[in-house]
Order: C-alpha cells, then sequence, then structure tokens
C-alpha cells in the first residue's frame, strides 16, 4: 500500500517536474557565496547598534532573496540537510543579534562564523550533479534521508492498531499518508507554478507544520507510554478500546501519519524538481535513484512492523513511545528555527550552547523553551514512576512482612 501511494506520488511529480525545470537554472553555488559575502561584508561593516532592525532585515534578506531564492539552499539540501540547517542557524544568530543592538564585535564574530561556513561551502560544493551515478544516488539519497522518519512513524502506528486487534483501522493511517502526498504535491506546485510565494511564507509553513507535529507525537508517544504495562493494556483492551478507536484518538492517529509525510513531502518535491533542472537529460538515472529508495523504504516498512510483532507488548509501546517522543522533541526544535528564519519567532542566540542537528537542537533560547516544554513532562512522568516503584515496594516488604 505505501508503495503504490509513492509510486502514485511520483508519477505526479513527474507531470510537475518540467515546468520547474523550465523555470530554473543549475545553481552556480560559488557565484552566489561571493555575492552573498561582498553584500554581507559591506552590511555588517556598516553595522552601528543603534540601526540593529536594518542590518537584521539586510541580512535576512540576503538569505531569502539571495540565498534561498537563487536555488543554492535547495541544492544543499539535497546533498547536506545537516549543513543546510547549520547555514540556517548560523543566518538566523546573526539576524538575532543585529535586531537586539549587540556590539558590533559580537555582530563581527557571528558573521565570520556564517562567512567561513559559506566559503566551505562554496569549495565543497559546485552545485553541478555529475554523471549517471551522481544523479541517481542523490536521486536515491533525497527520497531515503526525507522519507525515513515518516516510514518509522507510520509502520509504528500501524503496529499499534495491529497489535491492539484493531487491523481493519489500519486505512485511516494509509489514508492520512494518501492525503499527506496530495497535499504536498499541490504545496509545492503552488509555490512554484500557480503563485509567487514568498520565502519567508514557506519557512513559516515548514515551521507550523512541524511544530503541530511534534504536539500531535507528543500527545501519541504520551498515550502509548502510558500503556506500556501488559496489566493497563489488556484492562484497556477489553473495556475502552473499540470506544477510543472509533473516536478522536483515531483521527489523532490519521493526522500524525498525514504530519509525519507533509513535513517534508512539499520540500522532497521541491528536492526533486531542482535535481531534475540541474541534471538535464538525467531523466533516467533519477528515477530508478527514486525507485530504490521506494524499494529500500518499502523494506524498512516490512522489517519494523514485522520486528515490532515480535517485541514483548511492553517492550513495544515503550519503544514507539520513545521513537514518537524523540521525534517530537526535534519537531520543536526545527519547527521553532523555521519560523525565526521567517521572523515570526524573535532569535535569542546561546553562544555558549552547542547546536546538534539530529536532536534538533539549536543555540536560542526560543528553541530550547520549545524542546524544555515538552521534556518538562516526561522529568515529572519519571519522578512519578520512581515514587509508584518505592511504595509499592514498600508495601511488598511490608506484606513480607506481616506473614
Amino acid at each position: 500500500m505505501i508503495s503504490r501511494l509513492i509510486i502514485t506520488a511520483f508519477l505526479m511529480l513527474s507531470a510537475l517536474a518540467p515546468i520547474r525545470a523550465m523555470a530554473a537554472d543549475p545553481v552556480n553555488i560559488p557565484k552566489t557565496v561571493d555575492n552573498i559575502v561582498t553584500k554581507g561584508d559591506v552590511v555588517i561593516g556598516a553595522y552601528k547598534p543603534k540601526d540593529g532592525l536594518e542590518t537584521a532585515d539586510a541580512v535576512s534578506s540576503l538569505y531569502f532573496d539571495v540565498f534561498e531564492n537563487s536555488g543554492m539552499e535547495a541544492a544543499i539540501g539535497m546533498n547536506d540537510a545537516e549543513l543546510k540547517m547549520e547555514l540556517e542557524s548560523l543566518f538566523s544568530r546573526v539576524i538575532g543579534l543585529a535586531s537586539r543592538g549587540s556590539p558590533p564585535e559580537t555582530i563581527e564574530a557571528a558573521w565570520a562564523d556564517l562567512r567561513k561556513l559559506l566559503k566551505e561551502t562554496a569549495e565543497s560544493q559546485t552545485g553541478a550533479t555529475g554523471g549517471f551515478v551522481s544523479a541517481l544516488l542523490q536521486s536515491f539519497l533525497i527520497l531515503m534521508r526525507e522519507g525515513f522518519e515518516a516510514i518509522l512513524v507510520i509502520s509504528a502506528l500501524i503496529a499499534y492498531l495491529r497489535r491492539s486487534n484493531q487491523g481493519d483501522k489500519v486505512r485511516i493511517i494509509y489514508h492520512g499518508t494518501g492525503w499527506a502526498l496530495a497535499a504536498s504535491l499541490l504545496t509545492a506546485y503552488l509555490m512554484t507554478s500557480a503563485i509567487e510565494v514568498s520565502g519567508t511564507s514557506r519557512e513559516a509553513l515548514e515551521g507550523v507544520t512541524m511544530l503541530i507535529a511534534a504536539a500531535v507525537l507528543f500527545y501519541v508517544s504520551y498515550w502509548l507510554f502510558s500503556k506500556r504495562e501488559i496489566e493497563r493494556w489488556q484492562k484497556y483492551v477489553h473495556g475502552q478500546v473499540d470506544k477510543a478507536l472509533s473516536g478522536g484518538r483515531l483521527f489523532t492517529l490519521g493526522f500524525a501519519a498525514f504530519l509525519a509525510v507533509y513535513r517534508e513531502g512539499a520540500e522532497t518535491v521541491l528536492f526533486y524538481q531542482a535535481l531534475l533542472a540541474g541534471t538535464e537529460g538525467q531523466t533516467v538515472p533519477v528515477a530508478t535513484g527514486f525507485i530504490a529508495a521506494i524499494i529500500c523504504l518499502a523494506i524498512l516498512f516490512w522489517a519494523t512492523r514485522t520486528a515490532a510483532f515480535r517485541l514483548p507488548l511492553g517492550v513495544f509501546f515503550s519503544v514507539t513511545a520513545v521513537l514518537l517522543y524523540y521525534l517530537a522533541i526535534t519537531f520543536a526544535g526545527k519547527g521553532v528555527l523555521e519560523l525565526q528564519a521567517a521572523r515570526w519567532v524573535p532569535i535569542t542566540p546561546l553562544n555558549w550552547m552547542p547546536q546538534i542537528d539530529w536532536l534538533g537542537l539549536f543555540p536560542t533560547a526560543e528553541g530550547i523553551t520549545a524542546q524544555f516544554i515538552l521534556v518538562v513532562p516526561l522529568l515529572l512522568a519519571v519522578v512519578y514512576w520512581f515514587r509508584k516503584r518505592r511504595a509499592h515496594a514498600a508495601m511488598e516488604r511490608d506484606d513480607a512482612r506481616t506473614r
């Protein structure tokens, strides 16, 4: 089922891609970097704390009008998603410091970090896609990277329904996935062909989607974790599962699947359109890489679903809850970063904090706060669990003494 949905998406993508390809030229990353650096040097050189907002607007324009609109962001994202997010984070850092009227030396240091990474990017990536093998590999990695997390979420939700003896309701997960694919393609079409969507709107859409996904996955993970004890789960199944799954919670599971796919869906389409635009005459290797990725994702889906059935029930719910909770944490951090790039959320850099991309940890107070809000319930749950275990152990000791 998943494979058929993805193949359908590819056929629709094939129809949309030429529209983008006709309007786009392969990006010249070194030239684009020179443009950003030259203009950025002038902006940072003229910076004065009292005019910080003007500098922040100028750097923001460099990000949207040059880095993003030139196609450089998409070209980098195809090959190295972490590098793309690191550059985005450094742009946000300069913007945040400037908007707060930080001292010139602080702004210069932040710009120097961004400038250095831009130069390194220009040296390591030329924007050229190479021959058959290179185009095939890029096509394969795009779908594998973007589809990996979605497959994990979908397979976990499907396994949950089947292990709850609710296999007939698995269709809601597939429906959510199918609607997400359609919505992703429509979004990508609107962004590139039908209407002119500003860079800030794209970042805002990505950020809002990620934060909603974080909230939904957090809710689902908490609910699964609360059912990890076999006795509690069996009691729940016998008395409540039919009622719960027929109502709002079933919609929540379908919505979680929708968000897992839609979160990266539109960006994936844009990546493939950019790849096709930069690989003229390389449609066959791009299609081959795409199909190879479909096969690998299908194998991953089958493997994770099979493994889920072999795990003990308590372990299954605990592992699934941890996976979804981890994704919720990372989505929260990345969502705030996107909203900061769109200037929807303030930027308060934390220079002492490291950046950890795989955890969605970016050194800003706003991003850390969003993630901390999700961590607090976990800490409270751990404290509650330990106290409950202690109380239970004390009761067992008292019972042993009275015997």
